[in-house]
C-alpha cells in the first residue's frame, strides 16, 4: 500500500466532463489530481499522453461459476479477465453450486473472492430458495454481505411469489435484478424468433417472452416500491415500458449488453459464438437499444459475461450452451462502434460503464482526491484485432472474433496497486 504512481498527461475521465491532468497515487488512494506535477521521491511514473484514465469500470452483471462450475471460470480466472477489461468492480450472479440463497452458502462464494480476487468482486443472492422461483430467500439476513437480489438464468414466474421478494427487498432498500423471461412463451427455443430461424429451421424465442415479465414486474414494483433493476434487455418493446415506467417514476434502472447494440439476427452464423441468452433480436431491437442509450432510458452496459468449456459451446446454435464471454472485450467494441462512429460521446460511454452502475449499486468512488485508486487507462488510439486465444478468461467463445477494435485497456490500478500492465 506504499507504493507512489503518478500518472501524467492522461485525458481524465471525470463527473463533470473529460480533461487533462495527472493523478499522484499514495498508499492506495487518489491524493492528488493536477497538471504538470512533479514525481515524489520513489514514485513510479506512466506516461498517459493520449490515452483515457477512468475509474476503474463496474460491471454488475458477470458468471464467475465458483463455485459450482470452475471448469467454465473461477473467481481468480474471472476477476483476472475484468481486470484486463479494465473493470474494478464485477458482480457474480448466483446460478452456482450451492447457490447464494443463505448465509452459510453465501459465504462460501464470499471465501473464494477473499482469497482469490483481485479485483472488488460483489456476489448476488438468490431471489428465491434454490433459485427454483417457489419462496423468497431471508433478505434480512444476507443485507450488507451481497450487490443485490437475483435468479439470474431464470425469471421468477409466480406472480405472488415475486411481489413477496420485492416487498422483502424494498423493506430493507435492496436492489432486485430481475433476469425476464416468461417460460410459456419459449417453446423450445434458443435463438430470436425471426426471419433467420425461419429461413435455417430453428425454433425460435419471440421478443414477448421477455417484455411480458418486464411488464408484470413495473407494476408490482410501482406497487412495492421496490429497488427494481431489469438485466440484459434486448427488445424495443422493453426499452418502450421501462421508457414510461420511469415517467411514472417507477424506481427501475435497466442494462443492456455490448452484443445487443452492435448486433442483430442479420450477424448470426451457425456457431455456438453467436448464441446468448436473451438471444440477438432484430435490427429494430438494436436500434431501439441505441436510442434508449442516447435518451438516458438505459442506464448502464453490462457484459452478461458467461464463460463455458470450448466443448459446450462447440455443438452449433442448436445444441451449444447459452452464453458469450465479454468483460476484455467490451470497452474497445463499445468505443470503436458506439463513440468512433457518433453514436454515444466517450463521455457517455463512461456514464454507461462507470459512473452510473457505481451510483445505482452503491459500489461508490470516482476519479477524485482521497478516493481509493482504482483505476483504468485505455489506449484509444492503439488498434487490435480479437484474439480469444488470449483472452485471461476460460472463455474463449466471443462473436467478436477476429474485429478490428481500438481502446483497448493497457493499465488497471486497484486500490493503488497495477495489477494488470499490457505488456
Amino acid at each position: 500500500m506504499g507504493n507512489k504512481i503518478l500518472i501524467r498527461n492522461g485525458k481524465l475521465a471525470r463527473t463533470e466532463g473529460i480533461s487533462e491532468g495527472d493523478i499522484l497515487i499514495e498508499n492506495g488512494i487518489i491524493a492528488r489530481i493536477g497538471r504538470g506535477m512533479e514525481a515524489p521521491e520513489g514514485a513510479r511514473t506512466i506516461d498517459a499522453s493520449g490515452k483515457l484514465v477512468s475509474y476503474g469500470l463496474t460491471d454488475v452483471h458477470v458468471h464467475f461459476r465458483e463455485p459450482g462450475y470452475s471448469y467454465k471460470e473461477t473467481i481468480r480466472t474471472g476477476s483476472l479477465a475484468a481486470a484486463h477489461g479494465g473493470y474494478t468492480c464485477v458482480c457474480p450472479m448466483p446460478n452456482l453450486n450451492p447457490v447464494p440463497d443463505s448465509i452459510e452458502n453465501l459465504r462460501k462464494e464470499l471465501d473464494i473472492i477473499q482469497a482469490d480476487a483481485c479485483i472488488d468482486v460483489r456476489p448476488y443472492a438468490s431471489i428465491t430458495v434454490g433459485r427454483k422461483g417457489l419462496e423468497p430467500v431471508d433478505v434480512k439476513g444476507m443485507l450488507g454481505m451481497c450487490a443485490g437480489f437475483s435468479d439470474d438464468g431464470s425469471g421468477v414466474q409466480n406472480d405472488e411469489v415475486m411481489k413477496t421478494a420485492m416487498r422483502l427487498t424494498a423493506q430493507y432498500g435492496a436492489i432486485l435484478a430481475a433476469h425476464c423471461e416468461d417460460n410459456s412463451l419459449l417453446h423450445g427455443g434458443y435463438i430470436h424468433e425471426g426471419s433467420y430461424a425461419a429461413a435455417h429451421g430453428h425454433r425460435g424465442i419471440c421478443s414477448e417472452s421477455e417484455w411480458k415479465q418486464i411488464e408484470r414486474d413495473l407494476l408490482l414494483a410501482a406497487e412495492t416500491g421496490c429497488r427494481y433493476h431489469v438485466c440484459h434487455i434486448s427488445t424495443k418493446e422493453s426499452v418502450e415500458l421501462i421508457r414510461q415506467a420511469k415517467r411514472r417514476g417507477v424506481d427501475v434502472t435497466c442494462e443492456t449488453g455490448p452484443h445487443y447494440l452492435t448486433l442483430c439476427q442479420d450477424d448470426l452464423q451457425e456457431d455456438g459464438r453467436f448464441k446468448m441468452n436473451p438471444p440477438l433480436r432484430d435490427r429494430e431491437d438494436k436500434e431501439a437499444l441505441l436510442k434508449g442509450l442516447q435518451d438516458g432510458t438505459i442506464d448502464m452496459i453490462a457484459t452478461d459475461h458467461a464463460p463455458h468449456s470450448e466443448e459446450e459451446k462447440s455443438r452449433g446454435l442448436e445444441k451449444s450452451a447459452m452464453g458469450i464471454t465479454g468483460l476484455e472485450t467490451a470497452f474497445p467494441v463499445l468505443y470503436t462502434n458506439l463513440v468512433k462512429k457518433g453514436i454515444i460521446s466517450l463521455e457517455k460511454l463512461i456514464e454507461l460503464m462507470c459512473f452510473n452502475p457505481r451510483r445505482r449499486f452503491s459500489t461508490g468512488g470516482s476519479l477524485s482526491e482521497g478516493e481509493s485508486a482504482d483505476i483504468a487507462i485505455f489506449d484509444l488510439e492503439g488498434g487490435f484485432t480479437v484474439n480469444p486465444e488470449k483472452f485471461v478468461s476460460k472463455g474463449h467463445s466471443t462473436p467478436f472474433a477476429g474485429w478490428k477494435v481500438y481502446g483497448g485497456c493497457i493499465t488497471t490500478i486497484y486500490k493503488g496497486n497495477i495489477i494488470y500492465e499490457k505488456s
